[in-house]
């Protein structure tokens, strides 16, 4: 099953699901069927409100009835998509988990994933995360924004001190996102004195800028990807290919992170791990994404999703 969240003509955000070529509004078949219009994927998670079992009976009683069909069945061309996941406490992000991405950086190559822990660092989800479709904006305050195509683990389970073996049944799904990432971020500053880690937070400011995460298309349930750590992960620039590998190539997989980061902090439904991207970014080459290109990143069996670059 996939999950997306479109406009309707009114302008609302709905909850679809992908049904034998259709779209089901499943916003409005619950709010036939429950009297209750659910709008974020979460609900389906946490087994609290609306869990797995009640959406496989939703799914059911549209499949049953034929007045219900007519009524929420769409066709699933042309839709004004928002982004999947909106209601959300937390984004979390790699940095560095491909080795070939921490060498074009300028970094030291890693060969042995038992010497390293994950780097984690945080992107406010409630104002960079943006829909599929809708433009990223450079702003005056831009120097060099650069783009990261990457892997996105969606928490379906309430958890901390997950063990690997037991990491991947609290991944609910997976989506694409983009990382967006203002290389050079107070760069432009006269003067300035630079202190021992003001390199550091330039970089994780970078990352926070508004709209900085583009994400989607779809959450795709987690039992239609038999590997996620076999996956085949590109990203073009104006239909130029920038970034070509593999999930495989990950230094640190999906049960790691997990066990990880749920040693530091409760991962709780819904919560985003972004798994860091691969080499091929703007940076290594001199190339910054500029107000007319355009960006396309693809994930084996999950999706594409397609961003603008616009002035702000």
């Amino acid at each position: 099953m996939r999950f997306l969240r479109f406009f309707t003509d009114a302008n609302e955000a709905h909850l679809g699901l992908r049904y034998h070529g259709r779209l089901m509004d499943v916003t409005l078949a619950a709010q036939r069927l429950w009297g209750e219009g659910i709008v974020s994927p979460v609900a389906f998670m946490t087994g609290e409100r609306k869990g797995p079992a009640q959406l496989a009976a939703l799914v059911e009683s549209v499949a049953g009835s034929e007045t219900l069909q007519v009524e929420v069945l769409r066709d699933a061309d042309h839709l004004r998509l928002d982004a999947p996941l909106r209601d959300i406490r937390k984004l979390l992000a790699l940095a560095g988990n491909y080795s070939q991405h921490i060498v074009e950086s300028g970094f030291e190559d890693v060969t042995e994933a038992a010497r390293i822990t994950p780097q984690v660092f945080m992107k406010p989800p409630s104002t960079c995360i943006t829909a599929p479709g809708k433009p990223i904006y450079i702003r005056t305050s831009n120097v060099f924004v650069d783009w990261e195509i990457e892997l996105a683990v969606i928490i379906g389970r309430r958890g901390r001190d997950i063990p690997c073996e037991k990491a991947m049944e609290y991944v609910f799904g997976y989506t694409i996102l983009n990382d967006i990432s203002e290389r050079d971020f107070n760069s432009r500053m006269v003067n300035r004195k630079v202190r021992e880690f003001d390199p550091f937070f330039d970089w994780l400011m970078g990352k926070w800028f508004d709209g900085f995460c583009p994400l989607g298309p779809e959450i795709v349930f987690a039992d239609e990807i038999q590997d996620p750590h076999r996956l085949i992960i590109r990203l073009w620039v104006n239909n130029q290919l920038m970034q070509d590998a593999n999930t495989a190539q990950m230094i640190l997989g999906i049960p790691e992170t997990i066990n990880y980061i749920s040693q530091v902090l409760t991962l709780e439904p819904g919560d985003i791990i972004a798994m860091g991207t691969p080499a091929g970014v703007g940076k290594g080459r001199g190339i910054h994404l500029k107000p007319g290109d355009m960006m396309k990143g693809e994930i084996e069996g999950i999706g594409v999703l397609e961003t603008p670059v616009a002035l702000g």
